[in-house]
């Protein structure tokens, strides 16, 4: 079996050329896109017109998807079920400044993507050209279609493997991947996920995409793993878990990738994203059984000691240091030591005691994973 990586380098070439056939037939700016408005492939087109390139136009090609209010605008026209061309008018508001034609890319009776025209007078209405491109758009749409049937095979391998469904999973995943399965790979969890929401397909740089039990799961190489993450999670957190060789290792990778995603949720330092190795205590944290609160630090957690909890967070972030502690909360060190006493007395844990403050620490860290 090829590759999915060898499929869709070969696909690429043939989107380009489709796109560049229609751009050749119709003498205008065009773009491809899929059903979720990530960009496939667009046509050079010299013009020293502005509204070539108008705003939605740039930002689509540069960043690879349109906004999400713009796509929102264009799909208020229902190009999602139309079968023939779709003329959508100017909305400067929204960026749109040339109006557009959109060829709905259908195989069947889904649509899989669409071919974007900037409208700009030179295609009329009931142009026979049109025609033409539609069925263009079709044999984009079988190739579109041949792709997400491949990826939904990957990715149901790629489900095997992570939860051990089926013995020969990791064989089939490997043989499925081709010479893909021979660098190092990584995995990308996304969470929580909707188990009702559909997958999306996988975004530049994953190689399958698969939905088990409360996240999503990308398959990808190291090295692309933090723009997938990107790509997939939205609002979510996500974690991305250390690269391993061959498929058979993938489980591995998944529980931290799982690890990973409850740490980015529970820390803003992280910035939504986070990698297993750098987790630091969360990777032992993650791995503990969950529990409530610690009976001595339960009452530092109720809602009206939220800013001790913080400073003693903090203090312990910064092995005890009163100077550091106090310049980062941006208080004086004389309030940190009034407030260090009443965090003792209210836990009844002794702050000098590498114990208790192990306790502590640790008990903050889960609180948040919480």
């Amino acid at each position: 079996m090829r590759g999915r990586a060898a499929r869709a380098e070969n696909g690429g070439v043939e989107y380009q050329e489709l796109v560049d056939e229609v751009c050749a037939l119709l003498g205008t700016p065009v773009t491809l896109e899929g059903r979720d408005f990530r960009l496939i492939a667009f046509g050079a087109h010299d013009s020293d017109d502005d509204r070539v390139m108008d705003p939605v136009r740039t930002r689509t090609i540069l960043r690879r998807r349109s906004a999400p209010a713009v796509r929102e605008w264009f799909e208020s026209f229902g190009i999602a079920t139309a079968r023939r061309p779709v003329r959508i008018p100017p909305e400067p508001a929204a960026g749109v400044l040339t109006g557009r034609v959109c060829l709905p890319v259908r195989h069947g009776a889904v649509v899989y993507g669409y071919v974007w025209l900037l409208d700009d007078g030179a295609v009329p209405p009931g142009d026979p050209r049109l025609d033409d491109a539609m069925a263009v758009a079709g044999r984009i749409g079988a190739l579109l279609a041949e792709e997400a049937r491949a990826g939904a095979r990957l990715g149901e391998s790629l489900r095997a493997v992570l939860t051990a469904a089926a013995p020969d999973a990791a064989r089939e995943l490997t043989a499925a991947l081709g010479a893909a399965a021979e660098g190092p790979l990584t995995v990308v969890a996304v969470a929580p996920w909707d188990p009702a929401a559909d997958v999306p397909a996988p975004p530049p740089g994953a190689l399958a995409v698969c939905a088990p039990p409360h996240a999503l799961a990308a398959l990808t190489r190291p090295a692309a793993a933090r723009a997938v993450a990107g790509r997939l999670r939205g609002r979510r957190a996500a974690g991305i878990g250390a690269a391993r060789r061959g498929p058979e290792a993938l489980p591995g990778a998944w529980r931290e990738a799982l690890a990973a995603a409850r740490a980015a949720g529970a820390e803003e330092r992280f910035g939504g994203v986070a990698q297993w190795p750098d987790l630091g205590p969360y990777r032992l944290l993650t791995a503990l059984p969950a529990a409530g609160p610690d009976p001595a630090v339960r009452p530092l957690l109720r809602p009206e000691h939220r800013e001790l909890a913080r400073t003693a967070e903090t203090f312990l972030d910064e092995a005890g240091q009163a100077a550091r502690t106090a310049a980062a909360l941006g208080i004086h060190r004389q309030t940190l030591y009034y407030r260090l006493s009443r965090i003792e007395r209210l836990t009844g844990l002794d702050l000098g005691s590498g114990g208790d403050r192990l306790l502590l620490h640790m008990a903050l860290k889960a609180a948040r994973l919480r």
